[in-house]
């Protein structure tokens, strides 16, 4: 009897297209590991592009918020603007493409805690001395990861900035004298009342304040100058000793002058030494009490109030004698347009006794915040300031650039990142 058998196959047959299956799944996983390297990368690159915006945005809006709890009005609107216009000059996608307004989102709060109401400029409250960018941008089509089905990817990054005491900073080159050498005088606030006004000979010093050389004994007009006309000395520290530079002359006089937006013909203009927000000027003869003009001084800056429609009429207003020389004044449009922080200065603490000559250098105490009241008629007049606090303070209207601290720090007001 025949027996019916079954063909047998052998292992080899019966594995033919294994490896077919085997390699793509291989290739599944490469594609997957290859994404992860180069789409994983690609995103993360934009994520450090915009993590830099962000931060740059934070700083720049952050330095505007003075004042705290009560920042004036107009300040966020500033600050808002110079976030935006900071954060679009950098670049995401390999530096290939530009950051647009609509990636920019700015928003302001009076604490960090979970929660925590943010807000628009429009709608932020005096007290919210935080400033929050974010930036986000979407469209990141990957290379290798769309064979495993993704998409677009978004990417966003945060940053938020505040003021904090400095350990370092800029400071414009006269000392404030405190009050005393012993008793009051010898500790903060060294004798000093908030709103007073100090005076001293803009030529020779004497009086409440003296001018004062930051790198003693190289300096002098030329130096102090320029520093009027700039953004002060930086990188200095509450060790820093400083000198006396002897008598001023007409070149620093119209460096003064500038920050009021007072130019002679042939000098500086407002393109390339900003004015103040505001040349409104104060003297006795405009404000009687001769202290505490701070107040009305926010509010001028908030319409940029020039010295007068001119020369002459700025003169009217104050009883000076500004030569028409510096005719034609800012305008309320230039002060708009050019205007910054420039009356508002910090300015170092110091025992003006101990300068008795032009050799003699003294250590600074700490750093006081000043607002320059008036322009300089002439090198020998007598010129006023208002002692508004200590630059660290809370709520201290002056702001700076410098290595940020901790609270301990006695150094101004400068921008930091805290998230």
């Amino acid at each position: 009897m025949l027996r019916k058998t079954c063909p047998r196959h052998s292992p080899r047959a019966q594995q033919r297209g294994v490896v077919a299956i085997l390699v793509g799944l291989m290739l599944a996983v490469l594609v997957g590991f290859l994404g992860l390297a180069v789409d994983g990368g690609h995103l993360y690159l934009a994520k450090t592009e915009l993590q830099n915006s962000a931060d740059a945005c934070a700083l720049a809006a952050s330095y505007e918020l003075t004042g705290a709890p009560s920042i004036p009005a107009d300040a966020f609107p500033r600050a808002e603007a110079a976030a935006r216009a900071i954060a679009k000059q950098n670049k995401v996608g390999f530096q290939g493409s530009a950051i647009a307004d609509a990636d920019i989102t700015v928003a302001f709060g009076s604490s960090l805690a979970a929660g925590s109401l943010w807000t628009s400029a429009g709608a932020a409250a005096p007290s919210a001395k935080y400033v929050r960018c974010t930036l986000s941008r979407g469209g990141f089509a990957p290379y290798f990861m769309q064979v495993l089905g993704f998409g677009s990817q978004s990417v966003s990054a945060l940053a938020t900035s505040t003021l904090t005491p400095a350990q370092s900073n800029c400071a414009v080159p006269l000392g404030v004298c405190r009050a005393g050498s012993a008793g009051a005088g010898a500790s903060p606030p060294f004798g000093l009342t908030p709103g007073s006004w100090v005076s001293g000979k803009f030529k020779d010093g004497g009086g409440n304040w003296n001018w004062i050389d930051f790198s003693p004994p190289s300096g002098g007009e030329s130096e102090l100058a320029a520093l009027l006309t700039g953004n002060g000395m930086c990188s200095l520290n509450v060790t820093n000793p400083v000198g006396q530079p002897g008598n001023m002359g007409n070149a620093a006089a119209k460096a003064w002058n500038t920050r009021f937006g007072l130019y002679q013909t042939g000098s500086s203009g407002v393109a390339t030494a900003a004015p103040d927000f505001t040349g409104y000027a104060y003297t006795t003869t405009n404000w009687p009490s001769g202290a505490n003009a701070l107040p009305n001084f926010i509010a001028k800056r908030g319409t940029h109030s020039p010295y007068g429609s001119s020369v002459a009429n700025g003169n009217s207003i104050t009883g000076l004698s500004i030569s028409n020389a510096y005719n034609p004044v800012t305008t309320v449009a230039q002060h708009t347009q050019y205007g910054a922080d420039r009356r508002l200065v910090i300015a170092p603490i110091i025992d003006c006794a101990s300068l008795t000559g032009g050799s003699h250098t003294t250590d600074v105490l700490s750093w006081a915040c000043v607002l320059m009241l008036q322009p300089i008629d002439n090198p020998n007049d007598t010129l006023k300031m208002e002692y508004i606090g200590l630059s660290s303070a809370t709520g201290s209207p002056c702001a700076s650039s410098g290595i940020a601290g901790t609270s301990a720090s006695v150094g101004p007001m400068v921008p930091a990142l805290v998230q």
